[in-house]
């Protein structure tokens, strides 16, 4: 089971949190552009290898300390198919220094059309017979408010090649709670949102009691983690908005189970831009910069749980 890979590496690095890798150019050191931008001139092309070279550093810096990155599709996208090349190289260097890699894409659709998003971000496609791996990503992240429509095609495919999702749930965002927080009788739209990730789960479970289908719960939420995580013993969680957008360690803590597993909590701009942060960094040490700040994020989240 793809989640129990990533629990795997959270046990062995002793650090459930994952970086996401969702670059703007402004986040990039001058020194890195403007070399780019010598070269290619001003151009997508100039400011996707800029990122690419920006990305693969971060990866070396982190690689040994982190067990998963999650690449945000539209961060790449928005610098056209130069961009998207760079997502493609991003999931593949982070694989090779043996990283898990989710996507972080919020597809959904129905049918035909999710299968074709499922092929590309978890599946093969066959061209004349021989399959290639479009991206090549461990796990997306997806939208079930479609119900399951949306859903069975992806649970097809995590089967077959060993892949995991995360259906959004709970999100951070300030007002998620205009729909998720209505109710469907006594709950929640979230937690019945919950119940159905257990449901679609129920037949993929892993070793660690936990299955291919996981939850987007926010950090910026304490109290709906602690009730989820009881509500949702076999579904692993993805926990953003720790760090800029406000969550906390002591507040994620409810995400994790008894043995400090179950949840992986994101951090993205506060690594991504550690170098801007610490005083008098020098943008050449950004790498070494965002090894630092993950360091200490792995510190402060432990020390509230019970890895």
């Amino acid at each position: 089971m793809a989640f129990d890979r990533l629990i795997q590496r959270i046990i062995e690095l002793k650090n459930p949190t994952v970086v996401g890798l969702d670059p703007k150019l402004e986040y990039v050191p001058d020194y890195i552009c403007e070399k780019y931008f010598k070269e290619e001139g001003t151009t997508l092309k100039a400011a996707a290898n800029a990122i690419q070279e920006y990305n693969f550093a971060l990866i070396d810096a982190i690689y040994d300390i982190v067990p998963a990155i999650k690449p945000q599709a539209a961060y790449y996208e928005m610098y056209g198919y130069e961009g998207v090349r760079v997502l493609y190289n991003t999931i593949q260097y982070a694989k090779e220094k043996g990283m898990f890699v989710m996507t972080d894409g919020k597809r959904n659709d129905i049918g035909a059309t999710m299968e074709a998003y499922a092929t590309a971000h978890l599946g093969r496609v066959a061209v004349n017979g021989i399959e290639f791996e479009p991206f090549g990503a461990d796990a997306l992240t997806v939208n079930g408010y479609l119900g399951t429509d949306g859903i069975k095609p992806l649970l097809n495919l995590c089967e077959k090649y060993d892949k995991g999702i995360f259906v959004l749930v709970k999100t951070s965002n300030p007002s998620s709670g205009e729909l998720q927080d209505k109710k469907i009788g006594d709950d929640a739209v979230y937690a019945v949102m919950g119940d159905m990730c257990e449901e679609w789960g129920s037949s993929q479970i892993g070793k660690y009691g936990y299955s291919s289908v996981g939850a987007v719960v926010g950090a910026t939420y304490p109290e709906q983690l602690i009730e989820l995580r009881k509500r949702l013993p076999h579904t692993m969680f993805l926990v953003p908005g720790y760090g800029a957008q406000g969550g906390g360690a002591q507040g994620v803590a409810g995400a994790f189970d008894e043995n400090g597993l179950g949840a992986i909590v994101n951090s993205s701009r506060a690594v991504m831009c550690a170098y801007k942060k610490e005083e008098n960094c020098p943008e050449t040490d950004f790498a070494q910069a965002a090894r630092r700040e993950v360091i200490r994020m792995r510190e402060d989240i432990v020390s509230h749980i019970n890895l």
